[in-house]
């Protein structure tokens, strides 16, 4: 089961680009960020004309997140648990039955936190409070899980071509590496670097400043694999090409193969 994840960064602005990459990678889920878009409008036919079923948590103009799933998607639920006064679009998951195994997919766009420190900060790391709650009531329920998205956080200084330029941002802050690692700790395994280790890896390069010519990229969108899940990862890769291409987000998709 190939199972991508993609922040689109405005599904109208990627309404050419993002069926066009999925005709070609032809993965079998997809989860996507910043849809920017509220359920109603999202343009659901796209995706259903190309086999998927289609999913979303859409927020008007910001955030909002989606499920493309070419298998059934069972027990589909929205929000992150935690906090019932928290109405941004940064969470959905549901359970995906494979050839023989079912797993559950939880898509995350996990907040920003800039300017840190401050109150965009403290949200950030409480969101991340919630997320570790979560995959510990999956890991005690024996679920096999994997949270996929646009995480916000550099995990280490290889994930960024200029690593000092982010030592105080809320993406590369002690704090949120801390986090990080708290889930790493819960026995979840990072899928891209359990095959592929060093420098140079990337899935964002800014809009500004010719970081993509200049190859000035960060490592945000990940994989998080349950030990269940992680035992049936085959491969995992990062489609950095797409960024070259017209009218681009400035994220990449990143993949990974489950023999599931």
């Amino acid at each position: 089961m190939k199972i991508a994840t993609f922040n689109i960064n405005g599904i109208k602005a990627r309404a050419e680009a993002l069926p066009q990459w999925l005709d070609e990678a032809q993965p079998d889920v997809v989860l996507l960020q910043e849809i920017k878009s509220v359920d109603e409008t999202f343009p659901r036919s796209l995706f259903e004309d190309r086999g998927y079923n289609v999913e979303t948590h859409g927020q008007k103009s910001f955030n909002g997140v989606a499920i493309l799933s070419k298998l059934p998607l069972e027990d589909v639920t929205r929000g992150l648990p935690g906090d019932a006064q928290d109405e941004q679009a940064r969470w959905i998951e549901a359970t995906v039955v494979g050839a023989r195994d079912a797993v559950r997919i939880c898509g995350l766009y996990l907040p920003n936190g800039n300017p840190a420190p401050g109150p965009k900060y403290d949200y950030k790391l409480a969101w991340m409070a919630r997320l570790q709650a979560r995959a510990e009531a999956l890991l005690a329920a024996e679920t096999p899980f994997l949270m996929t998205g646009d995480y916000n956080i550099i995990p280490q200084a290889e994930d960024a071509a200029t690593p000092e330029v982010w030592r105080e941002d809320a993406l590369f802050r002690p704090e949120s590496r801390a986090a990080w690692r708290r889930l790493i700790n819960l026995g979840l395994t990072d899928a891209f670097r359990a095959r592929t280790q060093g420098p140079g890896h990337y899935s964002f390069w800014d809009y500004q400043a010719g970081a993509w010519n200049r190859n000035n990229g960060i490592r945000i969108d990940h994989f998080l694999l349950s030990p269940a899940c992680a035992d049936t990862l085959r491969d995992g890769q990062i489609d950095r090409d797409v960024r070259g291409r017209d009218k681009p987000s400035d994220h990449v998709p990143v993949w990974i193969d489950l023999d599931i």
